[in-house]
C-alpha cells in the first residue's frame, strides 16, 4: 500500500482552480490517490468556510468517477490562529485536542495525511495515541507545503519526530532533515 501511496502523491498534476494555501496542496495530494483510499474524513478549523466549500467542490468532482463518495468533514477549533502568542496557544492546541481525540477514536483511520495547518497536530496526536494504547495503529504522512524551501513550518518542526513518513518538496529541506523523504514537487 505505501509503494502506491508514493506512486500516487508522484503523480504529474495539471493546473488547477483551486486557489488558497493548505486546502490546496491537500486537495491537489489527494487527487493523485486511488479510490482505495476511502472513506475520506477531511478535518478542518470550526471557523473555516472557503476550505468546506473547495472540499464539497472537490468531492463532488470525483463523484462522476466513484459511483458512490464517502466523504464527510468533521469540524475542531482552530489550534493556533496567525499571530497568536506562544502561551495562548497552548491553551487552545490543549482545546482542539479535547475535540480530535474522541473524533480520532469514533473514526480510526488507518492514515492521516496532513500538509501544515496547526489544526492537524492534534489530530495527529490523537492517532497516535491509538497506537500507544494498543487499539490502532495510525500512519502520520505528513507532506511540508511547496512554500517552505530553507526552514520547515511550525507544524513541521512538531511533526518531523512523531510522522512516520515526512515529505518534503525542496532538496534543501532533505539535506537538513534527514528522515524526510524528498520526491521533488509532489503538489
Amino acid at each position: 500500500m505505501l509503494t502506491s501511496m508514493y506512486n500516487d502523491i508522484r503523480c504529474s498534476l495539471p493546473p488547477q482552480i483551486f486557489t488558497g494555501g493548505h486546502t490546496t496542496e491537500i486537495l491537489r495530494l489527494m487527487e493523485c490517490l486511488s479510490a482505495a483510499y476511502k472513506p475520506r474524513h477531511y478535518v478542518i478549523a470550526d471557523t473555516d468556510r472557503m476550505s468546506e466549500e473547495k472540499i464539497c467542490t472537490f468531492e463532488s468532482s470525483k463523484q462522476h468517477s466513484d459511483s458512490e463518495s464517502q466523504f464527510t468533514i468533521c469540524r475542531i477549533p482552530r489550534s493556533r490562529e496567525v499571530h497568536q502568542s506562544w502561551s495562548s496557544s497552548v491553551v487552545s492546541s490543549l482545546n482542539a485536542l479535547r475535540y480530535s481525540l474522541p473524533l480520532v477514536f469514533r473514526l480510526r483511520p488507518d492514515m492521516v495525511l496532513c500538509n501544515g495547518p496547526g489544526t492537524c497536530v492534534p489530530v495527529c496526536v490523537a492517532g497516535l495515541l491509538l497506537g500507544i494504547l494498543g487499539m490502532k495503529k495510525v500512519l502520520i504522512v505528513y507532506v511540508e507545503s511547496i512554500c517552505r524551501v530553507h526552514t520547515l513550518s511550525l507544524t513541521g518542526k512538531i511533526l518531523y519526530p512523531i510522522s512516520h513518513f515526512f515529505f518534503v518538496q525542496w532538496s534543501s529541506l532533505r539535506n537538513k532533515y534527514p528522515k524526510s523523504i524528498f520526491l521533488g514537487r509532489i503538489v
